[in-house]
């Protein structure tokens, strides 16, 4: 005889069965949903009827129907059942969006970041997250869940940030238990570039691929690996960090004063004095070497140092570049070579079928890529395809609404789940 137990389980399979179903199909009618799931119809009846009373599912209209017959009703799952907030926080941008739960963004407030430090962080988002909630209408209880992407390692353990050096003091346990505190939500915080090449799998150029990198390039240097539609973070969340590969002369023969030596000459403020005195020690809390060498303010200190003497961002090297600047093109090539040793790096240990150039930098990948692809036909034969990023400056905003909507679906069936009587199963 078949218990309780086996009872409600296969009660609750069958209804997260349905409305995984609406959410992926839309609008449905009772009939389709049998036929689509192999449920018995008075299965399905009862399970809708439940979700819609819990407020999960709910009716929005009858099919058209041919001749006289009665015109069935269609049910789909209620987007406004639940919200996720999604936050990209980086060095010049803090973006916060509100998602529902098709994934829809209801609202959006993108500004200057300009915190003086991780509380005034915490502060801005808090603000942010308040006009969004005040913009589309929804009560901030009704977010239940908010996914902040931040560019450095996130300890699993801990949900503690590491190496976020363009960002002092962000990401400390005591900051992220204030925001979470402040937003009234679960929190997540994870790798910037770890979101994009979420988002670029849930609705960009990574698409329906298996195994693609997305390659952040912009203030920091970062990867995000996406296999069979989930992340690989690796042991310690730090796959992907690519900006500390080696790059120069090794640390043995003077790597570190080499990079020092490179900054005063390019005007990188703060290196003067690195490398013999901080050693081994400034590793946890400094830029990686190639990180150092192929960021925004490292094509900045090239143009300079080439007779671009009034550059003061990489964005004007770009834009003389694509006005015909010889000087600005050499900068992009030398910037080509050196984003090509780290897909080198990255396809001789991963072998992935794209690399998805994006971030601040990425956004000049119309000029980037065929340099790109000539330098590494030059180092390697292992040459994946490479593409632009769809998504540009939305692609971390877009990961962290899409992991945050996940989330907030589960929760929301697991809390209802939780309210529920047990009582058996029809059909």
């Amino acid at each position: 005889m078949e218990s309780a137990w086996n009872r409600s389980v296969l009660r609750t399979n069958n209804e997260r069965l349905l409305l995984d179903r609406l959410r992926a199909d839309g609008a449905t009618s009772r009939a389709e949903l049998a036929r689509l799931t192999g449920l018995s119809k008075p299965t399905v009846s009862t399970a809708l009827g439940r979700l819609e009373h819990g407020g999960l599912v709910r009716e929005i209209g009858k099919q058209a129907v041919a001749g006289r017959g009665r015109s069935p009703v269609l049910y789909e799952a209620d987007p406004t059942a639940g919200y996720a907030f999604g936050v990209d926080v980086g060095r010049s941008w803090i973006r916060v969006g509100l998602a529902d739960l098709d994934g829809t963004v209801v609202a959006r407030v993108d500004e200057p970041n300009t915190a003086a430090d991780a509380d005034g962080i915490v502060d801005a988002i808090v603000a942010q997250a308040r006009r969004v909630c005040a913009e589309a209408g929804v009560e901030r209880s009704r977010v239940l869940h908010a996914v902040v992407g931040s560019p450095g390692v996130i300890d699993t353990a801990t949900n503690e940030l590491r190496y976020a050096v363009n960002l002092p003091g962000w990401g400390r346990r005591e900051v992220t238990d204030r925001l979470a505190e402040s937003l009234g939500t679960g929190l997540e915080l994870l790798n910037d570039a770890n979101l994009a090449a979420l988002g670029e799998y849930a609705a960009g150029a990574g698409r329906g691929r298996r195994l693609f990198v997305y390659l952040l390039v912009g203030t920091g240097l970062g990867a995000g690996i996406v296999l069979d539609g989930r992340l690989f973070p690796g042991a310690r969340g730090a796959a992907g960090e690519i900006g500390y590969l080696p790059y120069g002369t090794p640390q043995s023969e003077g790597g570190r004063e080499d990079r020092g030596a490179r900054g005063r000459h390019e005007g990188h403020e703060g290196h003067e004095e690195r490398g013999s005195r901080e050693g081994r020690a400034d590793h946890a809390s400094s830029r990686g070497l190639l990180e150092d060498a192929a960021a925004a303010d490292s094509i900045v200190a090239a143009a300079r140092a080439l007779g671009l003497a009034d550059t003061a961002s990489a964005k004007q090297v770009f834009l003389a570049a694509r006005a015909g600047s010889e000087t600005a093109l050499e900068v992009v090539r030398r910037e080509a070579e050196r984003l090509a040793l780290a897909v080198a790096a990255i396809s001789a240990v991963i072998d992935p079928e794209l690399v998805v150039l994006g971030g601040g930098i990425g956004d000049s990948a119309d000029l980037l890529l065929d340099p790109l692809r000539e330098a590494l036909e030059r180092m390697t034969p292992l040459v994946p395809e490479l593409a632009a990023s769809e998504l540009g400056a939305n692609a971390v905003l877009q990961g962290a609404l899409a992991s945050g909507v996940g989330t907030v679906r589960r929760l929301v069936f697991e809390a209802w789940q939780g309210a529920q009587e047990p009582t058996g199963v029809e059909g």
